[in-house]
């Protein structure tokens, strides 16, 4: 068993999923919370949950809590991951972190003030595909990136009541799509010096589909894609002067991928193995950390993190979107 005992705040699909693949990894799982107990307890009763509290109050409350993963809808992301941080809980909260900046940087400072780790569940991140990319890459054998591609394009329902049509749930491609692709970026090429940013939008005035190009310190520049209304093919290419990495659809989960020299011969070709959706890669690492007293992070530094929302910011103020529920 693990050393750290979970909760899980919001009993939604994604919240299912990270369950499930606690379960996969044997981590302690120990206590779910709903807005009503008889969600708490149908989801404790599929997942063999020990504690049902019906309130997220009570989960944030309950003593037999380490961690707790925040799986509710965009902009209540500020507000429960402070309630479990004020609980003494350390937390991960599902990605998008926050709707801005200003919310990322509330729950890094509190979080910091605590003693406690905040990470962005970012789960791609922690995935061994992007573990063995990442060591390629810093292998120098792809010579010096000059460009990284992604798209994160979906046929998601155009029904204006959907969650993903919804602006006042922070619906539309960016947040729910977009961050993807625009992660993946960060993680290969730093922070970008600039962003130049374009979009379209559905009936509800959500964002259907968004692009991005980014030009990094290095030089390199990446462009992103992600789309609500249309299923592309989701991968990803990372270009360099000796060579190339192209990772198959969807380059966001588990996948496989090859690194192919210069003159297209396949060096390598790697394809993922593991139990499980992979989402219980970013719950190890989270454990790692809290139990180091990590509140840094490595893979995912919560000061990147911070800023990876700054620049959705950026590119919500240049295709104009805003969402109803802020207070900025």
């Amino acid at each position: 068993m693990s050393g750290l005992r979970w909760g899980i705040l919001a009993t939604g699909s994604i919240s299912r999923m990270f369950a499930a693949d606690l379960r996969t990894a044997g981590l302690d799982l120990r206590a779910v919370g709903s807005r009503s107990v008889e969600g708490a307890i149908a989801f404790a009763r599929d997942f063999d949950i020990a504690n049902a509290h019906g309130s997220y109050e009570a989960l944030a409350a309950d003593p037999g809590v380490d961690i707790i993963y925040v799986g509710t809808p965009h902009p209540m992301h500020l507000e429960n991951a402070e309630l479990a941080l004020r609980g003494g809980k350390h937390v991960i909260v599902e990605k998008p972190f926050t709707l801005n900046r200003s919310e990322a940087e509330t729950l890094r400072d509190l979080a910091a003030e605590r003693g406690l780790v905040v990470t962005e569940a970012m789960w791609t991140r922690y995935l061994p595909h992007m573990v063995r990319i990442r060591e390629i890459i810093g292998s120098g054998a792809l010579g010096e990136i000059r460009g990284v591609f992604a798209d994160h394009t979906q046929k998601l329902p155009d029904d204006p009541a959907h969650r993903i049509n919804a602006l006042e749930l922070g619906g539309g491609a960016l947040l729910d799509l977009g961050i993807y692709p625009i992660s993946f970026a960060w993680d290969i090429l730093g922070a970008p010096d600039s962003i130049k940013a374009t979009a379209r939008f559905g009936e509800t005035g959500a964002d259907t589909e968004v692009a991005t190009v980014m030009q990094h310190p290095s030089g390199a520049i990446s462009t992103t894609l992600s789309s609500s209304r249309a299923a592309g093919p989701s991968t990803a290419s990372i270009v360099g002067t000796k060579g190339r990495i192209d990772i198959d659809g969807a380059f966001y989960t588990a996948t496989s991928f090859r690194h192919i020299s210069s003159d297209r011969t396949v060096i390598e070709s790697y394809s993922s193995s593991y139990d499980g959706r992979g989402m219980q890669f970013q719950a190890l690492a989270a454990e790692q950390r809290a139990a180091a007293g990590d509140l840094a992070g490595d893979v995912l530094p919560i000061d990147e993190t911070v800023a990876i929302m700054g620049a959705l910011d950026d590119i919500r103020a240049q295709i104009g979107l805003r969402y109803p529920t802020e207070t900025l």
